[in-house]
């Protein structure tokens, strides 16, 4: 594959400055950010290792390195930095919080709430760490706890750490059941984020409905598709609807690889202008020769090929929002499959107003637009299931917590995987996991009460919209 002569020249800018100011973090941070960018990832490793050597006392090239690691998905081989780290610089706060988030990802609760306690102790107003204790579902936070966050916020200049520290509160004062100051500090932290990262409704509506111009015919799988699989499996619907439990029962079976949340897919809508234009794209899906959708196929995979650790035949890409490209993923690979993963609306929609999302998602922060966003979804599902359901599996999240024994196996059945007795026991599954429901799926699959019942005097506006005919 032949370089991007701006890619070759924007590389030497950064060697060359480099060269420069060896000294300087910023500069080899900006280089290993196009490293990555580019998916060259051993060279910003090996580069970030020449520097180590050359600097054994500074902290920033194992901190990048760190960073490289817990980035690609490598949490376990970054944790000797992190404690290395910490012991080094025991005073820097975003170091114990760093290495927090990748204890949480590996399960080790205990070590990773001590952690970030470590950071909250130095820095009482880093918003990041209060909400990696309160995703912990460890024990409740105290008075004291809520009271120096309280005291903290005002301190909070950075914009997205103050809307952790709001989602941090909201989960405090509702785990003490302290639900009308819970529900203010969620909208509080909802209302901040829409001004850092405004939604689309409009845009997305629109996107969904430049699809009804596809005809079943688009849809159908071919009878004549190559013997030879790529071995996705999309997991896809709204988040806090069950899908990291879904990733963890298949991530389980000897036969699939859980990849988690991944933007590999959206990546490849949007080198065929799928953010500019929707009616644009449609027709492009349409006129697609065999020769172009195999050539973006291979595109998706080869993106995804940086995140694989196993030969499993089959892997899982558990980015919810993959809803919105479902009739790509029919046009490239019309043998993937995709599972649609339901939970009730309501509860499903005011879990998602009550958690954090990074800078990178693009989703609501108010109640009538999750509810505008939820309606989106559906019928983007619609579209696709009335025209080719062969492929689509719909798993309703309260109706597996419930009958776990019948569901698991029905639903491997219908992927076309056997059988693995491992799949019923997600929970000993000892793989990283990325996502707010870490630690949730690390115990025993049960029926929880669903905290929306406590909210529901403030939720008339989410109803209103989820039951919108259109």
């Amino acid at each position: 594959m032949t370089a991007n002569p701006a890619s070759v020249g924007e590389e030497q800018r950064l060697r060359d400055a480099v060269a420069a100011e060896p000294d300087s973090a910023r500069a080899h941070a900006a280089f290993i950010s196009h490293l990555c960018s580019a998916a060259r990832i051993d060279d910003a490793l090996l580069h970030l290792d020449g520097e180590a050597r050359r600097r054994p006392s500074s902290v920033w090239p194992l901190s990048l390195k760190a960073g490289v690691l817990s980035a690609e998905r490598r949490a376990g081989e970054a944790i000797a930095l992190h404690r290395k780290l910490v012991a080094m610089a025991p005073d820097v706060p975003t170091l114990w919080c760093n290495f927090a988030n990748d204890l949480a990802a590996l399960g080790m609760v205990s070590e990773a709430a001590a952690a970030y306690r470590n950071a909250v102790q130095r820095a009482p107003e880093l918003g990041a760490a209060w909400l990696g204790i309160a995703n912990l579902r460890g024990a409740p936070f105290s008075a004291e706890d809520i009271g120096a966050m309280e005291q903290a916020l005002p301190l909070v200049h950075d914009p997205y750490q103050r809307v952790q520290m709001f989602f941090a509160l909201g989960r405090a004062l509702g785990d003490r059941k302290s639900f009308s100051r819970s529900f203010e500090n969620f909208a509080e932290a909802n209302a901040l984020r829409e001004t850092l990262i405004p939604h689309g409704a409009t845009r997305l509506a629109a996107f969904v409905e430049a699809h009804r111009i596809l005809r079943p015919s688009f849809f159908a799988v071919a009878e004549d598709l190559p013997s030879d699989t790529h071995g996705a499996i999309f997991i896809v619907g709204m988040p806090r609807s069950g899908s990291t439990l879904v990733e963890q029962i298949l991530a389980s079976h000897p036969d699939v690889e859980g990849l988690g949340e991944l933007f590999a897919l959206e990546e490849v809508a949007a080198s065929m202008g799928a953010f500019d234009a929707p009616t644009p794209f449609v027709r492009r899906l349409q006129t697609l020769t065999q020769t172009e959708a195999a050539h973006l196929g291979a595109d998706y995979l080869a993106r995804v090929g940086r995140y694989r650790r196993t030969a499993r035949p089959y892997f899982t890409d558990k980015m919810p929002a993959n809803w919105r490209f479902v009739a790509l993923i029919r046009r490239i690979m019309p043998d993937a499959r995709i599972v649609d993963v339901r939970r009730d609306p309501m509860g499903c929609s005011f879990s998602a107003f009550t958690t954090y999302f990074n800078r990178n998602a693009d989703f609501p922060n108010g109640l009538e637009d999750l509810g505008r966003y939820y309606r989106s979804y559906r019928h983007m599902m619609e579209i696709a299931r009335a025209s080719a359901p062969e492929r689509m599996c719909d798993l309703d999240y309260e109706q597996l917590v419930a009958n776990p024994d019948r569901k698991i196996p029905a639903l491997l059945d219908q992927l076309g995987l056997s059988f693995a007795e491992s799949c019923l026991a997600p929970d000993r599954n000892p793989r990283a996991v990325y996502t707010p429901s870490a630690q949730q799926v690390r115990g025993p699959m049960n029926r929880k009460k669903d905290t929306v019942d406590d909210y529901l005097p403030w939720l008339e506006p989410l109803r209103a919209s989820l039951h919108v005919q259109e």
